[in-house]
Formats: C-alpha cells, structure tokens, sequence
C-alpha cells in the first residue's frame, strides 16, 4: 500500500533537471520501500545504484511506498541531476543520454543487489515533463489482488502471489457491500494515521472478480492510499464476503472513523502496484499544486 513521503528539492530550476525513472520490483526479498537502518529495501537499493553512478548521495521521491512483501510493475519516481551531470552519462559511449544513463543505473542495480539481482528492473528513465511531481501528480495508483478462496483453487506454483483463504468468498456480496465506501471519504477506520496527515482519500475503483478458474481478481484505485489502507480495506471485505460480518459492516465501521481489533490486514505477497496515472503538459503542475495543498490542509 501507498504512505507518502516528502518531495525531493529543488524543482528543476536552479541548473537542475529532473528525471522521472519508471520502475518495477519483486517486493519479497525488501522490508518495503522506504529506506530503513539494516534492513534491505527498494528505496536504499536504488539509491544505492544512484551514489554508484552519480558518485554522491541522492534521494528520489516515490509515487507512493509500498509495504513489506508488496511488489510494484508501475512504480514511478523523480530525482533532481545537475545538468552537467545528465549530460556527462553519454560523454564516451556515443549514445543518447538516456540510453546511457539506464544502462548504467541497470549494472550499479546489479551489483547492488548481488543474489536478488533482477528483483528492482527500471524500465525507463529520462528527463521529466515540466511541473511534474511523482507524489504530487499523480491523478491514481491501482493496485491488483488474487484470492484463492477454497483448496481446490490453491495453485502451489502461484502461492507467492496469491492469498490462500480457507472460507468460501461471495463475489457478489463483496461487491455490493464495497460501493458506500467509493468516492471523497475519512478512511481513519482503514488506515494507520500519521501525526499531521490527513485520512481524507478518494477511492475511485473497488472491485471483484471471479475468473473462469475460480480465482478471486481484485482491483483497487485512489487518487493515493494511507498507510496501511489497501490491506484493511482488502481484510475488512473479506470478513463481509465469508459471512462473519453483514453487509452494511463497512460502511458503519467507515462512519465510525474508529480503528479496532478487527481491522485485519490482509497478506501482503499478492498485492501489485499496476499502475500510476499522471497528467500531460500544464496540468502537471496545476495537480502537484492542488494536491499539495489538499495534503498539507
């Protein structure tokens, strides 16, 4: 699930470009995202790569970090260079700078991460569109879900990215009991406040779905997720979806704002972060400027 962290400086002015890197990892072998003393995480790898290749510390802001186990095929950051610096990257391959600098930040990432190299893959990087912020632009995040709801389901080939749930869940019934929780809401009683933040999300998409094998498909979207958000939402539903809470269970528990000891997290290991959306041109900025301001009310 998504927990923001501050914006990297400066905004590209000042001789400074800004590169936005699009990336995707295995969350498995990472204590989560976010940099944390003695433990490996995604952020501390890749800004580990980074100081290789830069030769200096660097810091990347992140479209949204993600928990412990918690895997990524669209995550999105920035980072501010000095100009020199970018156009240093290709000074004797003869290639463009942004081949040369994805090349090298590909080997710094490897040595890196020695036994689990290929589990952090940037896919792309290059000078960022102006105004745009990773945390701050973003319109969405979607997140995507698999359960396997019953032992006949349970796919040992696919276990480290599926919930294996004992109790038969009903599709419908999860649907409809998700819809009083879409749009502009409080969702204090779905995540783990920080000191100063607001709860206040948008959840744009709550869905399930059957496949024909009898696996549970879920999609999720907000315009940003609270700590720990994602894996309530997902533990509370199926509460609703077994039949061990009625229906109306959470939408009550959504307008009591109140975080109890059944606020159950689900797994970790099947949640992707697919995708995050941005804006084009003008509206970049226009967005990080809003959100900004809706965050820090």
């Amino acid at each position: 699930m998504l927990d923001q962290e501050p914006t990297a400086s400066p905004q590209g002015d000042g001789g400074f470009l800004r590169l936005r890197l699009e990336l995707a990892y295995d969350g498995a072998p990472f204590s989560g995202w976010a940099v944390q003393p003695g433990r490996s995480t995604v952020q501390g790898a890749l800004e580990d790569a980074l100081a290789m290749i830069l030769r200096r510390p660097i810091r990347v802001t992140v479209a949204g970090r993600t928990d412990a186990g918690v895997h990524a095929r669209g995550q999105v950051v920035h980072l501010d260079l000095l100009e020199p610096e970018w156009q240093q990257m290709a000074r004797r391959s003869g290639t463009a700078p942004e081949a040369a600098f994805l090349r090298r930040l590909r080997g710094a990432l490897s040595r890196v991460l020695g036994e689990q190299t290929g589990a952090v893959l940037v896919h792309s990087a290059g000078p960022a569109e102006p105004g745009f912020d990773a945390r701050f632009s973003a319109l969405w995040r979607r997140y995507s879900y698999r359960i396997a709801d019953r032992p006949e389901l349970w796919d040992p080939v696919q276990r480290q990215l599926t919930w294996w749930h004992k109790d038969p869940l009903d599709v419908g019934q999860l649907n409809s009991a998700v819809q009083p929780l879409l749009g502009l809401q409080d969702f204090r009683a779905y995540c783990k406040p920080r000191e100063g933040a607001t709860t206040v999300r948008e959840l744009q998409r709550f869905e399930f779905f059957r496949r024909p094998d009898g696996v549970i498909d879920v999609t999720i979207q907000a315009d940003a997720f609270c700590h720990n958000m994602v894996r309530a939402l997902l533990g509370s539903a199926v509460q609703v979806g077994s039949g061990e809470q009625p229906a109306e269970w959470l939408a009550e528990r959504l307008a009591a704002r109140v975080r109890d000891a059944k606020s159950n997290l689900a797994p970790p290991h099947p949640l992707i972060l697919e995708e995050v959306s941005y804006p084009h041109g003008a509206e970049l900025l226009a967005r990080a400027e809003m959100t900004r301001a809706r965050r820090e009310s």
